[in-house]
């Protein structure tokens, strides 16, 4: 089974899960039970990838379920700090220009913010 640490906490406008290790299919579901469980209804999502160092057809399954899902209930999914092998997977299967990316989870968590105060009705 391949290492995969996890690791929440709450931002203003949603959630930060920092995912660390390798997400491959031993531990996908993991992944998407523990940041469904997290989940707040509406706000968005941050995927700090930064420790991300492997993934996975089954994990790039998991991040457009779980974009899906944020989206669903009004919010964005923003991945931050993707690196590597997993920017690759992004970059080759297309998947990277559709979802939301930031080059750390700082610039993700502000975006979220700043996409939260937007909406917000004047």
């Amino acid at each position: 089974m391949s290492s995969l640490k996890l690791t929440c906490r709450e931002l203003p406008g949603g959630v930060l899960i920092a995912v660390a290790g390798e997400l491959d299919s031993t531990n996908a579901d993991d992944l998407e039970s523990y940041a469904e469980r997290r989940r707040l209804p509406g706000p968005g999502m941050v995927l700090d990838l930064t420790g991300l160092t492997f993934m996975d057809s089954r994990g790039l399954h998991v991040l457009l379920r779980l974009n899906a899902a944020v989206r669903e209930q009004g919010g964005l999914l923003r991945l931050a700090g993707v690196q590597d092998v997993p920017a690759r997977v992004l970059q080759i299967t297309g998947v990277w220009l559709a979802l939301h990316i930031h080059p750390d989870a700082r610039h993700a968590a502000t975006a979220m913010r700043e996409h939260q105060a937007a909406a917000r009705p004047t």
